[in-house]
C-alpha cells in the first residue's frame, strides 16, 4: 500500500466511525505523525491531502519545516522541555502536551514575547503510568483556572495517552474518561477555556477514540508504516 493509500483508508475508517457514533466526520482532524519519517515521504503525505503534520521533537521538526514549509499545520504531540519552549512558539499551530504548569508558564511568556496567542491541550494521564506524562484528573480544575490567566495562551482542550493494547476496545474508557472530564471543565465556564478538541487515539484504536469523540486524533504506522 502506498501512503497515499494508507491515508484515503484511514480517512474511510474515519468516516465509517464516525457514522456508527452519529457524528459528522469533518469534525475530526487527522494529525498525520511523521515521527523520524523522512522528508520525502512527508511529501507524499502532503500531496495525498494531509493538512495537520504532528511532531514529537522540536529541533527534528525545525529541519523538516525549513525544507517543507508551512503549507501545512505543524501541531506538537510529543514531552517539551521547558528550554525548546521558544522554538516550539515559533515552530508550531497547536501544542497538544501541556502537562505541567511550569511549562505552561514558560509557553505563556514566549508567546507574549513573540506577540502570539498559542492554542494549546492540556495532557492528562489517566493510567498512572510512570512513564506517561499530564496532569492527573483531580489536578485539572485548577491547572485549567490557573492557565485562564496566562493571556500567551488559549486552552482548546485535552489530550490523553492510554497505555499500549492489542485489543483496541481496551482503551475506549480512557477515552470516555477524557470526554466526560471535559464536559465536566466545560461546565465550570472558565474564561478563555474551551473544551471543544479532543486529542485521542493512535493507530491501534482511533476508531475507537473517534466514537468517543475524538476531534483530533494522531496516525503514524497506519499511514508510514512501523519505524525502524
Amino acid at each position: 500500500m502506498t501512503i497515499r493509500e494508507n491515508i484515503a483508508r484511514v480517512r474511510e475508517r474515519i468516516d465509517q466511525a464516525a457514522g456508527r457514533a452519529g457524528r459528522r466526520p469533518e469534525t475530526i482532524r487527522l494529525v498525520v505523525v511523521c515521527k523520524t519519517v523522512e522528508v520525502e515521504r512527508i511529501r507524499q503525505a502532503i500531496g495525498a491531502g494531509a493538512q495537520i503534520l504532528g511532531e514529537n521533537y522540536v529541533q527534528e521538526a525545525q529541519k523538516k519545516i525549513a525544507v517543507l514549509g508551512e503549507e501545512v499545520d505543524w501541531h506538537f504531540i510529543g514531552h517539551l522541555q521547558t528550554n525548546k519552549v521558544k522554538l516550539a512558539v515559533r515552530l508550531f499551530r497547536m501544542i497538544h502536551s501541556v502537562d505541567k504548569l511550569n511549562l505552561a508558564r514558560e509557553l505563556n511568556r514566549a508567546a507574549l514575547q513573540q506577540g502570539a496567542v498559542l492554542p494549546v491541550l492540556l495532557q492528562i494521564s489517566l493510567s498512572g503510568e510512570m512513564t506517561k506524562f499530564g496532569a492527573g484528573e483531580e489536578e485539572a480544575l485548577a491547572f485549567a483556572g490557573q492557565m485562564a490567566e496566562m493571556k500567551g495562551l488559549h486552552v482548546q482542550g485535552l489530550m490523553t495517552m492510554p497505555p499500549f493494547f492489542e485489543d483496541p476496545e481496551a482503551s475506549r474508557p480512557y477515552f470516555v474518561r477524557l470526554r466526560k472530564l471535559a464536559e465536566s471543565l466545560a461546565q465550570q465556564k472558565i474564561p478563555g477555556i474551551s473544551m471543544e478538541e479532543l486529542s485521542m487515539g493512535m493507530s491501534n484504536d482511533f476508531e475507537v477514540a473517534v466514537e468517543e469523540g475524538a476531534t483530533l486524533i494522531r496516525v503514524g504506522t497506519a499511514i508510514f508504516g512501523p519505524r525502524l
